[in-house]
């Protein structure tokens, strides 16, 4: 099917919107905008066989009857059966149903060739009557090969209690037997059908098999709007490369995407998919993304391992491998089984982008409907919070996610240096920027079509970074913002936190002036594990600014305010140490207030609300956590160290600070490395019990509650040396074991940062 160009035309500011589609364009796949859920998926697996369609304006109406009529074409479809409607054609069965009749050859191959219904005792059919519960049932226990001898008893009651002992009727409730069929119950008896076992002493199989058609199980679909060997973008691409064009003329609505189950074929080419009945799927919003876990912005956790497979652009990964993609914000889907545990995810909303809807006025929604194909209901979103129309501006890319229904809106932005493009400038399918290759929409082509390599672009892109239009720099800000993961020399790689990684060397002549060449690398050698924003200044080269500052005023977690700024429903946090940079998610800082000193940098989107917060102190580098150690050296001068579980963190600096030896502090190193900026002492909480905490990760003291990160230190009086874990026991079980009571450190965030136990009365 034709890709449809959805697109706003970015034009000048006086213009208007416009909503554009090519005059070949095919009309959208039945999107069932009534339905939502399992039973969407549902239906679009017997939509695809045939079986049931929704109607013109879109919908499935789900509570709408059947007639007897209708039943029996979905019959003869399920039973694949429709090449041998020819010989029923012109025959009459019955008096009531004329082979002018438009339901004849399907009536007639179900009675008389299938033997799964006949008519009333007065020899008619009655094609247009509203098809019954118990009717129905009968219908299918006969095409499952069940003979009234086999059941016996009274009509339709031991009908539909026999069809209820072999799963037929699961999910429909069986009391009202002579009741009209709704649609949406025969939906869910035919995806019963289609995974019964048909009756026979010898011989028996599954249904599907008995109508001809093969299965695969297992099977994770990926896209179902790949390019098959006809060219055309509806062939099915799962997740082990395999690809299968579709048997028919429908192709798919997406909704199937990302779910697993079994491939239904007909020779070599699909039939059908049907997704598997067990466990469910979640989209959610990463707050946090960890080797063993997964936290959501509400604070659920999900466990993980590192070779759960992960789904991201078609291709297939483990858990360890796709992890980096992931950041704070990143849309996931989550496929649970039935004991809570993630089997796969895919990173994105389900469905992939295809077409999108460039924002062109504020607060406005035009050309939303027509990305729906005029689906209302949806539920609206942008960067992963729930938003309306006041939320869009302009230059915002919405795509729409029919599994979900809802409309997925991003403002992430590049700029950079235009390197290259396949396969032409006037038509590209790809374009690389800041060393990274690009997919673009058909919806981009004209916008981007006015841009030649070499030029500077500023790339609007999707939710999964694909690229819907393209502007000159500086009609709309970029806000590439992300983490120096390593410097090296003038050679930086970045993961930008809308899950794409860059790499290039640094022009530092550009950005730091008259410095010394010494300053300018020892400026650079500051960013690593720093959040920076980017820019491209040509093939390879990147411009990279340390972000600071931003919205004053104390975190208070109660009320989500930093200072008198809201905090985004999606809100990123990080914190600087000594090792790097940790992402966190807000359950992490406990309960109470955290100053504006601890506060290195904070970024507001669109709406005045906090999205990210960097946690560290703001005037130096990362801050360390440990133990004082006091010396003087040979002019009696003091100079301190700090220690931490992992040996020496800093070396023994000359300093004007007041601080014995032995105390728990938050150091800072001046940014020449001969000092420190600043160096405070922990909160000391003194003879904590261990009924106070809750768990290994958060303990209650005086009303206020304080996280206890894995990362935490402990340090043990008696031995004088620091708690290490071993023999699968964490250093957190190992200290909270040693003694009823303890003392705690913590840090201006709420964070336990030391806990120290031994010495007198404990």
């Amino acid at each position: 099917m034709k890709k449809r160009v959805l697109s706003l035309l970015l034009v000048l500011a006086t213009a208007a919107s416009l909503l554009v589609l090519p005059a070949q364009a095919a009309p959208p796949a039945n999107r069932f905008y009534d339905l939502g859920g399992d039973a969407y998926a549902s239906v679009e697996s017997l939509r695809l066989m045939g079986v049931m369609d929704g109607f013109s304006d879109g919908n499935f109406r789900p509570n709408g009857q059947l007639t007897r009529a209708q039943f029996c074409k979905m019959v003869v479809c399920a039973l694949n059966a429709e090449d041998e409607l020819g010989l029923y054609r012109t025959v009459t069965v019955y008096p009531d149903v004329k082979p002018s009749h438009w339901a004849a050859a399907y009536i007639n191959m179900a009675s008389k060739g299938k033997k799964a219904i006949s008519g009333f005792s007065d020899g008619k059919f009655y094609p247009d009557r509203t098809v019954t519960l118990g009717q129905a049932a009968t219908i299918l226990l006969r095409v499952l090969g069940y003979k009234d001898e086999n059941i016996g008893g009274v009509w339709p009651d031991s009908y539909l209690s026999f069809a209820a002992s072999i799963g037929l009727t699961d999910g429909v409730d069986t009391t009202k037997g002579n009741s009209p069929l709704s649609r949406s119950d025969a939906a869910i008896l035919f995806n019963n059908l289609l995974r019964a076992d048909v009756q026979g002493e010898k011989g028996a199989s599954g249904f599907l098999a008995a109508a001809g058609l093969t299965t695969v199980s297992d099977m994770v679909l990926v896209s179902s709007n790949a390019r098959g060997p006809d060219g055309k973008e509806t062939a099915m691409l799962f997740s082990d490369g395999s690809l299968y064009q579709m048997a028919g003329d429908k192709a798919s609505n997406g909704s199937l995407n990302g779910l697993k189950g079994t491939l239904v074929l007909e020779g070599q080419k699909v039939r059908t998919f049907l997704p598997d009945a067990k466990g469910v799927s979640r989209v959610i919003t990463v707050a946090k993304a960890e080797a063993a876990q997964i936290t959501d912005r509400s604070g659920v956790k999900y466990p993980i391992t590192g070779k759960t497979k992960v789904y991201r652009n078609g291709a297939e990964a483990s858990w360890a491998e796709a992890r980096s993609w992931v950041n704070p914000g990143t849309t996931l889907t989550l496929y649970l089984g039935t004991a809570g545990n993630v089997e796969f995810i895919f990173i994105g909303g389900g469905d992939s982008s295809t077409e999108a809807v460039i924002v062109y006025e504020k607060n406005s929604v035009k050309g939303f409907d027509a990305l729906t194909g005029g689906v209302g209901g949806y539920t609206l979103y942008k960067n992963g919070c729930r938003a309306n129309a006041k939320d869009m501006r302009p230059y915002d890319v919405a795509t729409y996610a029919s599994s979900t229904n809802t409309i997925r809106v991003c403002d992430t932005r590049l700029t950079g240096y235009y390197e290259s493009c396949t396969p032409s400038p006037t038509e590209p399918s790809t374009i690389r920027v800041l060393g990274c290759d690009f997919d673009v929409l058909t919806t981009a082509q004209s916008t981007l079509a006015k841009f030649r390599p070499g030029d500077q672009i500023t790339l609007l892109l999707t939710e999964d970074n694909k690229v819907a239009g393209a502007v000159k720099p500086g009609t709309v800000a970029a806000n590439a913002i992300g983490i120096a993961t390593s410097i090296s020399g003038t050679s930086a790689k970045v993961k930008l936190l809308c899950g794409i990684e860059i790499e290039g060397e640094v022009d530092l002549g550009m950005y730091y002036g008259e410095h010394t060449a010494k300053w300018r690398q020892e400026d650079l050698a500051r960013m690593q594990n720093r959040l920076v924003r980017v820019t491209s200044v040509g093939k390879n080269r990147i411009g990279l600014v340390r972000l600071g500052g931003g919205v004053s005023g104390a975190l208070d977690l109660e009320k989500r305010m930093l200072g008198s700024s809201s905090l985004a429903e999606t809100v990123s946090v990080f914190r600087y140490t000594a090792n790097g940079i940790d992402t966190l998610s807000l359950s992490d800082l406990g309960a109470g207030p955290i100053p504006n000193s601890e506060i290195s940098y904070a970024h507001t989107n669109w709406a005045g609300q906090v999205d990210i917060i960097a946690l560290g102190a703001a005037g130096g580098g990362a801050t360390l956590y440990g133990r004082t150690s006091v010396t003087l050296d040979d002019h009696d001068v003091r100079r301190i160290a700090i220690f931490n579980d992992q040996g020496q963190a800093t070396d023994y600096f000359r300093t004007n600070y007041d601080i014995g030896g032995g105390v728990y502090v938050a150091a800072v190193e001046s940014n020449d490395g001969t000092g420190f900026s600043s160096l405070q002492p922990l909160t000391a909480l003194k003879d904590v019990p261990n009924t106070a905490w809750s768990g290994e990760g958060a303990v209650t003291v005086d009303g206020r509650s304080y996280s206890i990160p894995v990362t935490v230190m402990a340090f043990n009086k008696d031995t004088n040396s620091w708690i290490q874990a071993e023999g699968g026991r964490s250093v957190v079980d190992i200290a909270h074991a040693y003694a009823k009571k303890c003392d705690m450190y913590a840090s201006g965030d709420g964070v336990i940062r030391v806990i120290e136990v031994g010495g007198d009365f404990r």
